[in-house]
């Protein structure tokens, strides 16, 4: 039987060993070609919380948080992204989790 929850006794997902957060933003040919619903779907299938949203400048931004490898297999998919984006660049930033849930296209 698991122990009752103490208030204040959750470690918040911040300090959660292996969580990790990125910020990616791809540019190229991402807008149009369900670049974003395609982000969603890794993401969600790898247990990834977060979002993704166009950009006015026509590149695509995304905010990554879960396991580390599961982020870093995102970030890798991104590079490519779905058949019909051509992506020509890609930055990826490091930044503190932020205790995400679930991941939206915005």
């Amino acid at each position: 039987m698991p122990e009752p929850e103490v208030p204040g006794s959750r470690v918040p997902e911040s300090e959660v060993p292996g969580v990790v957060r990125r910020r990616v933003v791809v540019t190229g040919r991402v807008q149009g070609v369900f670049y974003r619903d395609s982000t969603r779907g890794e993401a969600s299938g790898r247990g990834v919380a977060g979002w993704v949203a166009n950009r006015p400048d026509g590149s695509v931004e995304a905010v990554l948080e879960g396991e580390a490898d599961a982020v870093q297999a995102v970030v890798d998919w991104m590079a490519v992204g779905p058949e019909r984006a051509a992506v020509t660049g890609r930055t990826v930033t490091e930044e503190e989790p932020e205790g995400e849930g679930g991941f939206r296209v915005r």
